[in-house]
């Protein structure tokens, strides 16, 4: 029981830990206006991770394009997590490049790459950033300890306090993912 109660706390420490910085909220609301831009222009969010981060990319992007609280016209976004594109890019180019292939056939100038990494140093997440820079797409990027070789690619990064497992991380961002979520929706 101890453990379980532990985990709680932690939770809530970090939690308040992100809270306590105005610089989270104003990073948000950058990285909301960022995506806005992209949609208001006719383009699109494109987002992608690895392991639980790739869950938090698909759960942002079928939330913009089912229904996050209410009603309202579907958005343009999709999680890079299609498994046949994954392994035959992992096969034929390796794991490094299957979020980079997917975002040179389907990214187009103006369009956001939405990057999650808790570590920011996840090399298939920055060849996808190298693809976006090389295509004028904007990046906004969720990332945690010290933000990584992310942290210097992105026009928008938004960071989970530092913890000692990528949990407590993933915890932070699906916050910051709903929050953004009901952003959009409240300025589309």
């Amino acid at each position: 029981m101890n453990n379980i109660k532990k985990d709680f706390l932690e939770a809530q420490q970090i939690l308040s830990e992100f809270i306590s910085d105005d610089k989270n909220f104003e990073n948000i609301k950058s990285a909301g206006d960022i995506i806005l831009n992209s949609l208001q222009s006719n383009k699109k969010v494109i987002s992608c991770g690895n392991g639980g981060s790739m869950s938090d990319a698909m759960h942002f992007a079928e939330e913009l394009t089912g229904r996050f609280r209410d009603n309202r016209p579907a958005i343009s976004a999709i999680a890079i997590s299609d498994p046949t594109h994954i392994s035959c890019t992992a096969n034929d180019f390796g794991y490094d490049f299957i979020f980079s292939r997917y975002l040179e056939a389907i990214g187009q100038e103006g369009d956001t790459l939405f990057a999650i990494s808790t570590s920011g140093n996840s090399k298939n997440v920055l060849e996808a950033c190298k693809v976006a820079q090389n295509k004028g797409i904007n990046i906004v990027g969720l990332t945690g300890k010290d933000g990584g070789k992310l942290a210097e690619v992105c026009d928008v990064e938004i960071r989970a306090p530092k913890s000692d497992y990528a949990d407590r991380a993933q915890e932070i961002h699906i916050k910051i993912i709903h929050s953004l979520i009901h952003y959009i929706e409240e300025n589309l």
